[in-house]
């Protein structure tokens, strides 16, 4: 494998696929392109801020999740590959499309959506929004007491935060950061008729919708466009127009260092922030002559213009949907603790060591909490005098992390604690860096994984001394360490002190700590070595038990399905008569459904109230049920650059709950979405017109009962 196979952030347009796509004799156009996949994905997302049965501030969450998608879209996938074009070194995307014709593509769908995102807002959620006493609107609909108000907050809150940055041979256009909101403003001198351009940058540490009263808010840039007479005195505002670009905002380190990695991340964060744009965004009103001053001092391309109607940003909506009206979202849920932990709850600590020893738990966050489970295993071990040590892997947490709290304690109280933080987990690096140097400061040991390759796998060990002897209890779990989105996210976690198990977790924690060279484990497929051949291995016998008249299925459950050798496995085993059923999430580059190609294939996708984040491979393996959980999605990064873990579920209940989970999936009776050959179809109502069973409702109510 060479460095260039192992940089982070590689994708298929840096390098040649490590997979022959055309040494099978399947067709050429057998993959769906993945950027286009991608951008299906938040249309999905879109349709649910569309769906009226949807309770209202979820719609409206919906609609900042698209807005949020797609900046991140735009400011890694899309400027990744023109980083890639413009160093000669993107090649033909594995569905055959150029580069330039995949960014075609892109400008074109991703403005469609964009174009109907707008739509949604101001034709559904605006008018929704008003006959539910909850209003946003523009200037002109403010009235005079309120901009009274207005007047003040602009004088005492706004006012002394603002810089008007002026546009002449004195003053060079100003920087413009990413994501930033802005007023493109003309002024002109009354003495000498000059008109002469300027730039006011919306604060972003300000709210986006300023209340106008609890349930009445108006855009921050209405407020500031309204009073720039008092940032340009004794001149005439002539225009004022809202503007935004989007940047490159990946990262590159080079990591030949490893010692000088955390500086050289901080160098390149630095860096990001000066990243060429890749998006500008206007109102649709914008004078012609200063849209043409933004492209050409931004050197921005006419097509990565986006003409939308205003306000721009609707990401912003997020503060929105918290409005504390609970007749407008969903039914509230209070996770519950797991019931075989629920059992020795009433012990005084709660004894999650006593449970483990007793049986293995399963648990599916966020129906079981995570803060009386995971959580709770780490506090545990760090208040435990008996425990000996904590091994944990971070990937993203929460600002205020009891996990990290935890293992603070532990190490204050003497025990040894080593952390494996991902500084580079994309977004989070800055975080990451603080978490890592207050671990280290209070003593634990702080590592940053392997050169070359992201540690992405969910890993916690405690070692323990017991009166039998030391004994070892780990989690391995789909989902970050984060009890913030544990509540969000779904996810599958597995409580063990099997000795298998634990001494495979062990192993792997020296392979990423020093120099241990463990390539085969017990119960575990670690990528990048095991895991894309352990999934083609059971792809292969689960086609050999077909072939023989023994049961014979496969069912993936994954956020994304890129990888072309495991795409080609399943064609080969569809071919074979092999029925197969894939739920995913995102990206999906397969195509299900095409005769003679992927006729036993389906695939599904579920989007709701929770983001769907486990990743789930069962195989009927002949009638002895095989299924594995873990962190890898179906992608090049994950199962090539990224340090990852599938765990073998070894129970009889635990599978079967597994299964149970892929029957409703697959029921014809639950909603969800359906892909056949590139095209997605919502399947959510029945004949009749009944909507049909939502997967995560029925799971709430499982739970509850």
């Amino acid at each position: 494998m060479t460095t260039q196979e192992l940089r982070p952030g590689a994708t298929s347009y840096d390098v040649e696929p490590p997979y022959d796509v055309t040494a099978t004799g399947l067709p050429s156009d057998r993959f769906h392109d993945r950027e286009q996949s991608w951008l299906q994905f938040n249309e999905r997302v879109l349709e649910l801020a569309e769906d009226p049965s949807v309770p209202l501030l979820e719609r409206v969450r919906y609609l900042a999740i698209f807005a949020r998608n797609l900046d991140d879209f735009f400011m890694v996938r899309v400027a990744g590959l023109k980083r890639r074009m413009a160093a000669g070194v993107a090649v033909r995307a594995a569905s055959g499309l150029l580069p330039r014709e995949v960014l075609t593509r892109i400008w074109t769908y991703s403005r469609e959506l964009a174009l109907r995102h707008a739509r949604c807002f101001h034709e559904r959620i605006l008018p929704s929004l008003a006959a539910e006493g909850i209003e946003i609107v523009r200037w002109s609909d403010v009235d005079d007491e309120a901009r009274g108000r207005m007047a003040e907050l602009f004088a005492t809150r706004v006012y002394p935060v603002l810089t008007p940055l002026a546009v002449d041979p004195a003053h060079p256009f100003p920087y413009i950061s990413g994501l930033s909101l802005n007023l493109a403003v003309v002024v002109r001198d009354p003495e000498t008729g000059g008109e002469h351009f300027a730039r006011v940058k919306v604060p972003p540490i300000l709210p986006r919708f300023v209340p106008l009263s609890e349930q009445r808010f108006v855009p921050l840039e209405d407020v500031i466009a309204a009073h720039l007479d008092q940032l340009f005195p004794g001149m005439e505002i002539l225009q004022h127009h809202t503007f935004r670009v989007t940047r490159n905002e990946d990262l590159e380190v080079e990591e030949d260092d490893a010692e000088n990695l955390l500086q050289a991340l901080e160098r390149e964060l630095l860096r990001r922030r000066f990243g060429p744009p890749v998006r500008l965004e206007v109102e649709s009103s914008i004078d012609p002559h200063v849209l043409a001053l933004l492209v050409s001092e931004l050197g921005i391309a006419e097509e990565e213009v986006y003409h939308l109607p205003g306000p721009l940003d609707l990401t912003g909506l997020f503060t929105i949907a918290e409005l504390d009206r609970a007749d407008l979202k969903y039914p509230a849920f209070v996770p519950t603790t797991h019931s075989d932990l629920a059992e020795v709850e009433s012990s005084q600590p709660p004894d999650i060591f006593h449970a483990v020893r007793r049986r293995e738990v399963l648990l599916h966050h966020p129906y079981d909490a995570f803060s009386t489970s995971v959580q709770r295993f780490i506090e545990q071990a760090a208040a435990d005098p008996r425990v000996l040590a904590i091994k944990q892997t971070l990937y993203r947490t929460n600002e205020e992390s009891p996990i990290v709290d935890a293992l603070i304690d532990a190490a204050e109280a003497g025990k040894q604690v080593l952390v494996v933080v991902e500084i580079k987990a994309r977004f989070d690096e800055e975080a990451n860096i603080r978490w890592a140097r207050k671990l280290e400061q209070a003593g634990c040991h702080v590592v940053y994984g392997l050169i070359g390759l992201k540690t992405h796998c969910k890993l916690s060990l405690v070692v323990r001394d017991e009166p039998g002897g030391l004994r070892r209890y780990v989690h391995v779990g789909t989902g970050n360490y984060n009890p913030k989105t544990a509540r969000l996210y779904e996810d599958l976690g597995l409580l063990s002190c099997d000795p298998v198990l634990t001494a495979d977790v062990a192993a792997l924690f020296n392979h990423l700590s020093g120099y241990a060279r463990t390539t085969t484990y017990g119960r575990l497929l670690v990528a990048p070595r095991s895991v894309r051949t352990g999934l083609i291995e059971r792809i292969r016998r689960e086609v050999d038990h077909h072939r023989a008249g023994r049961p014979a299925r496969i069912r993936f459950k994954v956020n994304a399905l890129v990888d072309e050798a495991i795409i080609d496995e399943l064609y080969l085993a569809s071919q074979a008569g092999l029925p197969i059923d894939l739920w995913v999430r995102g990206i999906c580059a397969l195509k299900p459904g095409v005769p003679g190609l992927s006729s036993t294939i389906r695939v599904r996708s579920v989007l709701g109230r929770f983001l769907e984040h486990s990743r789930i491979f069962s195989f009927a393996n002949g009638g002895d049920t095989e299924i594995w959980i873990g962190s890898a999605d179906l992608m090049h990064r994950n199962l090539d650059r990224r340090v990852e873990v599938l765990v073998r579920v070894l129970h009889d209940d635990h599978r079967r709950q597994l299964s149970r989970l892929f029957d409703l999936a697959f029921d014809e009776g639950t909603s969800t979405w359906h892909l056949h050959d590139t095209t997605w179809r919502r399947h959510h109502r029945a004949a009749d017109g009944e909507p049909l069973l939502d997967l995560q409702a029925h799971l709430i109510e499982r739970r509850r009962r």
